[in-house]
C-alpha cells in the first residue's frame, strides 16, 4: 500500500481546493428542484468550476476497469442509484433524493465531496436514510484521533448505521485522495476498531458512507457506470475530503 503523505505546500493547495469544491456542491444542491434536469445541474457545476480557474476532476476520468471515460462533471444519483449516475435528461421530481458528487482539480491536486439532498419534501424513511448517512460520516471523522487506524473510522460508521437497520454497501468505500482522484488507503464503511493502517499526519482521505434503505446488494446499470441498489430501494451518499493532522482531523471540503 503506497500512501502519499502530502507536503505543507500541497496541503495549502488542497485547503483552497476543498473550500472551492464545497461552494460548488452547495450551490448545485440549492438548484436541485422539481422540474430541473440532472444535465442542467451538471452544466451549472461545470461553469462554476471553470469560472474559478479549476478543472472538473471526474470529466473524462477513466479508472482501471471502467468501460469508457466518465462523460460529465458531476455524478448525480437519484433514489435507487447509489453512485456514479451520469447526468442527462432525467427530470427531478418532488420527493426524490439526489446524491450530488463532485471532484475538482485545483492547482494540480484533487478534492472529492458529496451530499444527498431532498427535492421538495420526501418520506420519513428517506429523511432517516439521509440522517443516518450524515451522522455516520460525522462519526467516522470524529474517530480520527492521534494513533487511530482505518478500522476505527470503519467501525464508527458501522455503529451509527446498524441501529437504523439500513444496508451498508460492502463493495464501495472511501479512499485516499489528493495527488490522484483515487489513492491508497481503502476505507470501508464497516469493520473492526483497532485494525488496519495507522493514520498519519499529512494523509488526505475521502470518507464516504453509502447506505441503502433495503439490502446492501448492488448492480451496475446498462450505461456501465451507474451503480444501483439491486432491490430498487433508495440509497444515500455523503462524503468529505479530510486531512489527518497531529491532533485529529480537518475537514477540507467545507466553506
Amino acid at each position: 500500500m503506497a500512501v502519499i503523505i502530502k507536503t505543507k505546500e500541497q496541503i495549502d493547495i488542497l485547503r483552497q481546493g476543498g473550500k472551492r469544491l464545497a461552494e460548488v456542491v452547495h450551490k448545485v444542491s440549492q438548484k436541485a428542484l422539481p422540474g430541473v434536469t440532472t444535465d442542467e445541474l451538471d452544466t451549472y457545476a461545470y461553469e462554476l468550476i471553470v469560472s474559478m480557474g479549476d478543472k472538473p476532476a471526474f470529466l473524462n476520468y477513466k479508472p482501471e476497469g471502467a468501460p469508457y471515460a466518465f462523460p460529465k462533471t458531476l455524478c448525480i444519483s437519484v433514489n435507487d442509484e447509489v453512485v456514479h449516475g451520469i447526468p442527462g435528461e432525467k427530470v427531478l421530481k418532488n420527493g426524490d433524493i439526489v446524491s450530488i458528487d463532485c471532484g475538482i482539480n485545483h492547482g494540480g491536486l484533487f478534492t472529492d465531496h458529496a451530499v444527498t439532498v431532498v427535492v421538495g419534501e420526501t418520506t420519513k424513511e428517506s429523511y432517516r436514510l439521509i440522517e443516518a448517512a450524515t451522522l455516520s460520516l460525522e462519526a467516522g471523522i470524529e474517530a480520527i484521533v492521534p494513533g487511530a487506524r482505518i478500522g476505527d473510522i470503519s467501525s464508527a460508521i458501522e455503529k451509527v448505521i446498524k441501529p437504523y437497520k439500513f444496508g451498508i454497501i460492502k463493495e464501495l468505500a472511501g479512499h485516499g485522495v489528493g495527488v490522484k482522484i483515487h489513492e491508497d488507503p481503502y476505507i470501508p464503511n464497516y469493520g473492526k476498531a483497532g485494525t488496519g493502517l495507522v493514520l498519519k499526519p499529512g494523509m488526505v482521505i475521502a470518507i464516504e458512507p453509502m447506505i441503502n434503505i433495503g439490502k446492501q446488494s448492488i448492480t451496475i446499470a446498462r450505461d456501465g457506470w451507474t451503480i444501483k441498489t439491486k432491490d430498487r430501494s433508495r440509497s444515500a451518499h455523503m462524503e468529505h475530503t479530510v486531512l489527518i493532522t497531529e491532533t485529529g482531523a480537518e475537514i477540507l471540503t467545507m466553506m
